[in-house]
């Protein structure tokens, strides 16, 4: 059995602030503690998350986060194995007070240091939770990203195909904001969906009359729009069944793509004969019910295993980055007081941009 390694994690990508321990032994994982600061109050009066704001809440909260986790964990600094960090991709302000943070304790303790790339941490949950062997096929599907991966090892995916625009969280939130809901966007669109009718509204399934496993989700929200505006042009305004219909229409056709598109990556996946055949899902959206249902029901048509994590994994937090820091030390990765902050770093480094580059590099 391998030496048991205790790492911290911090997480500061987004609007989450967090700090965790966790403890491994083996391939069997221990959260021993886990904090997660949100700013939803902070950013509620924007419509969305306000990037200057959560930078400053990440440099005024990230120390107390790291010292309530050490302190539930029942742990010293000192009694630590390592320290990982969120190193990108993200908002460049929080994300780089996470790293500056992981850099003090790094140099005042002596441990060693691994910047972890946080999609990393989303897609390699299901090996802290449920110790999924490689290789598996991950549905990605967070606020800001989408993608079809194959993880084979710590730090070797292979993208099959992921949105070409916006990612379904933030096709939720741009929704909720259109009709109204509070952010984020996601739950409360799946609390009004549950009160609607999926078949009131005739919403379009993007792509699914292409080949293979991209996805798109702006268009939809733009019919989302459209139909919004014909209710209030007939009505002047819309009611609160109104506002239950569209959700619950835009959900369905979301769910609909998601478990052809999830169809059409695990024939790929299967096409490789992989010896314990799984399909695992994380990220925000991954929380949500009736996207759970739809992909469970692929999985088991298919005849392969489904991990889904726990609701409280499947958001950000520092429980998964103190993990894939852990996995990825283990394949003897080190940094060194160098580490930079990205506000871009693709998983597959060989598969060609889903939306293009910038000054900074591929966006996904």
């Amino acid at each position: 059995m391998s030496h048991p390694l205790t790492f911290l994690g911090i997480e500061s990508s987004c609007d989450d602030t967090a700090a965790a321990v966790v403890r491994a032994v083996g391939d069997r994982a221990e959260i021993l503690s886990s904090v997660v600061e949100g700013q939803t109050t902070l950013h509620a009066a924007f419509g969305g998350v306000v990037p200057e704001i959560a930078a400053r809440a990440h440099a005024e909260r990230l120390d107390l986060c790291v010292e309530r986790a050490l302190s539930d964990a029942g742990l010293r600094l000192a009694e630590l194995d390592g320290i990982a960090v969120t190193a990108g991709p993200g908002l460049i302000g929080g994300v780089l007070s996470g790293v500056m943070l992981a850099k003090g304790l790094a140099t005042g303790s002596g441990l060693p240091l691994v910047g972890v790339n946080h999609l990393a941490g989303h897609a390699l949950t299901p090996r802290l939770t449920d110790a999924l062997a490689f290789p598996y096929l991950m549905l990605l599907v967070s606020g800001g990203h989408c993608q079809f991966l194959i993880a084979r090892g710590a730090d070797d995916f292979s993208r099959l195909g992921g949105s070409i625009d916006d990612a379904p969280g933030e096709a939720f939130d741009k929704t909720a904001k259109l009709l109204g809901l509070p952010q984020p966007g996601g739950p409360a669109v799946e609390t009004e969906a549950a009160k609607g009718d999926p078949r009131r509204f005739a919403f379009p399934r993007p792509m699914l009359d292409r080949p293979g496993c991209d996805m798109s989700f702006s268009g939809l929200k733009t019919a989302l729009l459209r139909a919004r505006d014909a209710v209030v042009a007939e009505k002047a305004g819309i009611t609160l069944q109104d506002r239950a219909d569209l959700c619950a229409g835009f959900q369905a056709a979301v769910v609909d793509v998601l478990a052809e598109k999830t169809r059409r990556a695990l024939a790929l996946y299967l096409a490789g004969t992989p010896p314990a055949p799984a399909l695992a899902v994380a990220g925000g959206v991954a929380a949500n019910g009736p996207v759970r249902e739809a992909l469970m029901r692929v999985a088991a048509v298919a005849g392969v295993r489904f991990v889904a994590p726990p609701l409280r994994l499947c958001t950000d937090n520092a429980a998964m980055i103190a993990w894939a820091g852990i996995e990825r030390f283990r394949t003897g990765a080190r940094d060194g007081m160098d580490l930079q902050a990205r506000p871009r770093w693709p998983l597959d480094r060989t598969a060609p941009a889903l939306l293009g580059f910038g000054k900074k590099g591929a966006k996904a």
